[in-house]
C-alpha cells in the first residue's frame, strides 16, 4: 500500500484554523465527510471515542487520530496543517500543528495499521516534518509525504 493510494489533494487541509483539539477534529470531520460521503457527525464521534482511550498525539507536534467506520469502501487519509498549534494531550506535552486522520472500513484488515505505522515513522523525521510544516498547498504536502525519502521510511 502506497500513501498515494489513500491520500488525495481533496484530503488535505493546508491551513486549518482551530482553537482546540475538538474544534480541529470537528473541522477535519466536516472535510472528511465531503471526501468519504460518511456523515461528519459519525466521523467525529468515531475520532472522539478513540481519543477517550488515550491521546493520539504521538509527539513533536503531531497527532494521528484514527478509527473504523461502517460504510467506507477503502482506507482514507486526511492531513491538516494547523495555523496555530492546539493542546492535544500528547505524551511530550507539545501542542499539535500537524494532524493526520486515518479512516478505515469497519471490516478493514491490517492496512490501516500499516498506514498508521508508516505515517508514524515518517513524522519522526525532523527534516521531513519541518519541510511538511513549511508547505502551504495540498500538492506540496502530498509531495513531502510521498517523496522517495519518505517512501524509504516505510
Amino acid at each position: 500500500m502506497e500513501l498515494t493510494d489513500i491520500l488525495t489533494p481533496e484530503g488535505v487541509i493546508p491551513s486549518l484554523k482551530a482553537k482546540s483539539k475538538k474544534h480541529a477534529l470537528q473541522e477535519i470531520s466536516h472535510h472528511a465527510a465531503e471526501v468519504t460521503g460518511i456523515a461528519d457527525r459519525q466521523i467525529l464521534e468515531t475520532l472522539l471515542k478513540r481519543e477517550k482511550l488515550g491521546s493520539t498525539g504521538i509527539g513533536k507536534g503531531v497527532g494521528i487520530p484514527h478509527g473504523k467506520l461502517a460504510g467506507l469502501d477503502r482506507l482514507h487519509a486526511m492531513v491538516a496543517r494547523l495555523d496555530h498549534p492546539v493542546e492535544f494531550d500528547s505524551a511530550d506535552d507539545v501542542p499539535v500543528d500537524v494532524i493526520i486522520v486515518l479512516l478505515a472500513p469497519e471490516e478493514a484488515s491490517g492496512d490501516h495499521l500499516k498506514a498508521l505505522a508508516k505515517f508514524s515513522r515518517l513524522l519522526r523525521d525532523p527534516p521531513l516534518l519541518e519541510k511538511l510544516r513549511s508547505q502551504t498547498t495540498a500538492d506540496g504536502i502530498i509531495s513531502v509525504l510521498t517523496t522517495e525519502r519518505a517512501s524509504n521510511a516505510a
